[in-house]
């Protein structure tokens, strides 16, 4: 085949892909045109492809990535981590890509907070909560404090967890500077992590041209390794932390 009917056939094929107003993505993405756009100035977005009569057209993957923004925000990604968060993919994703993309992130996240009043809050906690405790529970990421004082985003997961430790002599401060300490750690877990899965999984399927067979394999393994990754770092905390107060005790003098 030569160069020319290349060149035809990409052609033919690039009509056949649909392509969208502003408006038009707004509408199937379910967001407003004014988000679109300021999607587009904070580089979330790549820019439209100008066409006649200078109207800006979109793709699939404009879709995609919207898709994979709104994703990323149900799991309480702020824009700025969402931007940095793009920023590491690679730029020449197709819809296709970002799709499943999409669905491993949603595979690994965690169940969504729930937003619940103060007296609901108290419900299930099983005792009142006086505001010294709503402030260790947000410190302990149990809940968010918003701008209504008696409305909360909670973590039903900690809920239980948290309340047994409001009655444990640990200061404030220290429960922050605990919390600051693992976030730095597991963020830096889960990078390495991403890393080894790209490298492993994510690099082979785009290699693979789109196999059904091993988007499935993929699938499966994401699901698989989720339960497998967090007990292990569980069991190597447990450890870790165990040995170092060993440790420390033995230092002190204590037994």
């Amino acid at each position: 085949m030569d160069q020319a009917s290349d060149v035809h056939q990409g052609e033919e094929r690039a009509a056949t892909v649909p392509t969208y107003t502003v408006d038009e993505l707004a509408a199937r993405a379910g967001v407003t045109v004014r988000t679109v756009r300021f999607y587009g100035t904070r580089g979330l977005l790549p820019p439209p492809v100008i066409g006649p009569r200078r109207v800006g057209r979109y793709g699939p993957e404009h879709l995609s990535r919207l898709a994979l923004i709104e994703e990323l925000q149900r799991q309480g990604m702020t824009l700025a981590a969402i931007e940095r968060y793009l920023e590491q993919l690679p730029p020449d994703l197709s819809a296709r890509d970002l799709a499943v993309h999409r669905a491993l992130v949603a595979s690994w996240a965690p169940e969504s907070a729930e937003e619940i009043t103060r007296q609901q809050l108290q419900r299930r906690a099983g005792r009142p909560l006086a505001d010294r405790d709503v402030d260790r529970l947000a410190a302990m990421g149990v809940l968010d404090k918003g701008p209504d004082p008696d409305v909360f985003r909670l973590d039903g997961a900690l809920l239980r967890l948290g309340v047994e430790l409001l009655d444990v002599p640990i200061e404030h401060e220290t429960i922050l500077a605990s919390r600051t300490v693992l976030l730095e750690h597991a963020r830096a877990a889960a990078e390495e992590l991403a890393r080894l899965f790209q490298e492993q999984v994510w690099n082979p399927y785009r290699e693979s041209g789109e196999d059904p067979d091993h988007l499935a394999a993929m699938k499966s393994l994401s699901a698989h390794m989720q339960p497998m990754v967090i007990q292990a770092l569980v069991t190597a905390f447990q450890r870790s932390l165990s040995e170092e107060l060993r440790s420390a005790f033995r230092t002190t003098g204590r037994p």
